[in-house]
Parts: C-alpha cells; sequence; structure tokens
C-alpha cells in the first residue's frame, strides 16, 4: 500500500493570521511535502521496505556513520516529519496545558528558557534541518536539533515538538529571518495541546 499525502488540517489559509502564509502552505504542503510522499513511493517499490511502516523505515534504512542519508531514508524521514509537523501547529490561541508547562519548568526552569533552547537550537542548526522537543530514552525532556530530514526516532526518541528549518518552511514569510520564525512559530503557531498528547 503506497503512502499518501495527508490533508492538512486545517485550511491553507488558517495560519495566516499567525505568521504561515497560504502560500507558504501550498508550496511546503502541496508541493514539497508531496514530493517527499511521491519519490518516497518510488524509491521503495519492489525493495524489502515496502509494506513497512513510515517508523520501520526510518529506523532500518538511517546510517549513524553516514554524513549523507539514502535517498530512501531522506524522502520517508521527511515524509514523517512533515506529518507531525502540520499537527504540532494549528489556528487559534493554543493554551498550554498545565501538565505539559509543569514539565518543561521541571526540565528547563521555566518556559522562557525552553523557548530560548529550542530557538537556539534552530538557529543553530547549519543549513536544512529541524529543531526538536524531545521525551529521551530516560524520560527526560530535550532540546535537540538536526541535519537534513532526520528525526527523534534515529535515537529511539520521541519528538514532541518539532520546527522544520529548511528555507522552504519559512522563505515566504520571513525571508533570510531564522530567527524570527522560530520565535513566532513559539508563540503563535504551536498546538500546545498536540504537544501534551505526545507526552
Amino acid at each position: 500500500m503506497a503512502f499518501e499525502l495527508p490533508d492538512l488540517p486545517y485550511a491553507h489559509d488558517a495560519l495566516a493570521a499567525n505568521g504561515m502564509s497560504k502560500e507558504t502552505l501550498e508550496y511546503h504542503h502541496d508541493l514539497h511535502h508531496k514530493a517527499y510522499v511521491d519519490n518516497g513511493n518510488k524509491l521503495i517499490a519492489g525493495t524489502e521496505w515496502e509494506g513497512k511502516t513510515l517508523e520501520e523505515i526510518i529506523v532500518g534504512t538511517y546510517d549513524k556513520d553516514a554524513v549523507a542519508q539514502n535517498g530512501i531514508f531522506n524522502n520517508i524521514s521527511q515524509l514523517w516529519n512533515h506529518n507531525q509537523f502540520w499537527e504540532m501547529m494549528g489556528p487559534g490561541d493554543n493554551a498550554m496545558p498545565g501538565e505539559l508547562e509543569k514539565a518543561l519548568v521541571e526540565a528547563f526552569g521555566s518556559v522562557d528558557e525552553f523557548k530560548s533552547q529550542f530557538s537556539a537550537a534552530g538557529a543553530g542548526q547549519f543549513g536544512s534541518g529541524w529543531a526538536w522537543l524531545v521525551k529521551d530514552t530516560d524520560g527526560s525532556l530535550k532540546v535537540t536539533k538536526t541535519e537534513n530530514g532526520v528525526n527523534p526516532l534515529c535515537f529511539g526518541q520521541t519528538a514532541l515538538l518539532g520546527c522544520d528549518v529548511w528555507e522552504h518552511s519559512y522563505y515566504i514569510d520571513f525571508r533570510n529571518k531564522r530567527p524570527v520564525y522560530l520565535s513566532n512559530f513559539l508563540d503563535k503557531l504551536v498546538n500546545w495541546e498536540n504537544v501534551a498528547s505526545r507526552m
């Protein structure tokens, strides 16, 4: 069964008032995300990975010793990353649930310090990649960053929040101002209920 491009969980213009334009979502979801789906399906066809889950393919094809990952991993991992990314955002005020706020304060000292570390990770990722809030294998919360399409599944971690820092995610709305994009993401776009549900 081939993978399919999931519909956005909101309209293309639903995030515009919060800093992510309809044009960005049309390019990012309808073109970039769809390309990962299409290319991933082509690459796994007729291989041992056909019929496996996204998670099985990601863990099975990740090479921890390689700088450049293989084509199957790159496309399938980015397909999974984007499936999560759309769900991690939403329109509305997106208030943070109390249990998540408590966990962030326990792990980072304050919500503001978490946001500072997350923004620094995203801004400091050279080239393309992602910033993450993860639950590590020991149950602790950590901020991490990964290059290209690499994600927390590769390290046995649970992704609670991820922000795409590839230029196609922010260039239409923020040009080259990645730090401003990251601050806006944390303050106006994150669906904190979704983040809390991943705990």
